[in-house]
């Protein structure tokens, strides 16, 4: 019995999901098991399918494979299932009811001939060994199932504990993979939890994800990380600021809130939300437990890339937070209340109720409520 990997790395596309910079690339994982019975698990994205063809039969020469087993079907990892069919016309395709639903709407079949339709805890024997499918729906999209090999004791662990960079890239994990969770998966937490919840009987030693490296040594890093990911908790004791400015007057409150805070002890990153990856922000603002929102009043709300921000956030359940508030106006800042109204209905969050006013410009006046605000966000 033996795992291959016979995936492919993504160099081309800039943008992943049409939003996400992916400077590093990303990687389209596919494998291959083989028992007595042959099972590739996932397929890649069309663009790569001749890639990723002449990867299975370098594994397989002439030997068909049994089973493609789908455990997502958006289209990076799905594409290439009617190719695949066309090339190994006895192949039997292994997914959930919903998949084949999907499969409809992308190819306009669902494969009939060749479908079997797995639930929760169905088995599906290779010989020697065994794999069982588990339901996953909405981590991240609803037909979706992990699937655990018995005897090697693996996790095909669908699109979670993914991340983006292709494998011919060597960086931290964390960094990527939060970026990837807060950006795609986060809205999903309470199904994430769910799923952890699932598998938490289950002995795995290693973990297959459709993007990213497999994960084989302290495995409890990678599931406490995502337990804290999934239930909102923050990873770090620190202040995230998010600013915009206009004329530089709001990044200069921001920059010296910054070194009030780092004089203080305290950890603090800080983000242009204007210039800098949005997605990147939002993974920040995710990983520290203290927030400072900073922006300039603008058509009597406030600036446009803090409200697609904090849309950002409370679209994937933002909550359990310390957040603060500094605006700008020459003469009505509306900024403060106009951000507390958009987070009003997140969930456990300590609003801190000393705030900064900018009037145009800093002054004496603003500076010491700057002083203050760094006094309070270190208590």
């Amino acid at each position: 019995m033996e795992i291959k990997y016979i995936g492919v790395n993504d160099r081309i596309t800039d943008l992943f999901e049409g939003q996400f910079e992916i400077p590093n690339g990303i990687s389209y994982n596919s494998y291959l098991v083989r028992d007595e019975k042959i099972a590739i698990m996932d397929s890649v994205d069309l663009r790569f399918f001749d890639k990723w063809l002449e990867n299975i039969k370098k594994e397989l020469n002439d030997t068909p494979p049994d089973f493609l087993v789908v455990n997502h079907m958006e289209p990076d990892h799905s594409s290439s299932i009617r190719h695949l069919v066309l090339e190994y016309p006895s192949i039997k395709i292994v997914s959930t009811k919903k998949s084949f639903d999907m499969m409809r709407g992308f190819f306009g079949t669902d494969f009939d001939e060749s479908k079997i339709v797995v639930d929760n805890g169905t088995a599906l024997s290779l010989g020697k060994s065994t794999l069982t499918f588990y339901t996953a729906p909405m981590v991240h999209w609803p037909e979706v199932m992990v699937s655990y090999l018995d005897t090697e004791k693996t996790l095909f662990s669908a699109d979670a504990f993914g991340k983006f960079g292709a494998l011919d890239h060597s960086e931290d994990w964390a960094c990527e993979a939060r970026r990837y969770y807060f950006g795609i998966v986060g809205k999903y937490g309470a199904q994430v939890s769910s799923l952890l919840k699932k598998l938490s009987d289950l002995k795995i030693e290693k973990i297959c994800p459709l993007h990213g490296p497999t994960l084989d040594s302290n495995l409890s890093y990678y599931l406490d990380l995502y337990e804290k990911w999934a239930s909102y908790q923050p990873e770090v004791d620190g202040v995230f600021i998010a600013y915009t400015s206009v004329y530089g007057n709001t990044k200069e409150g921001a920059l010296l809130l910054k070194d009030e805070l780092e004089s203080r002890g305290t950890r603090v990153s800080i983000c242009d939300l204007a210039r800098e990856d949005m997605h990147e922000a939002i993974e920040d603002a995710f990983k520290y437990n203290r927030l400072v929102l900073a922006t300039t009043t603008y058509n009597n709300g406030i600036f446009p890339f803090m409200r697609e921000f904090i849309n950002h956030l409370t679209e994937r359940n933002f909550q359990n937070r310390t957040v603060a508030f500094m605006e700008n106006g020459t003469w009505a800042p509306n900024a403060a209340k106009t951000m507390k109204s958009m987070l009003e209905n997140s969930k456990n969050l300590t609003i801190i109720d000393t705030g900064v006013t900018i009037l145009s410009a800093l002054n004496e006046n603003s500076r010491a409520q700057i002083v203050a605000l760094a006094n309070e966000l270190v208590k």
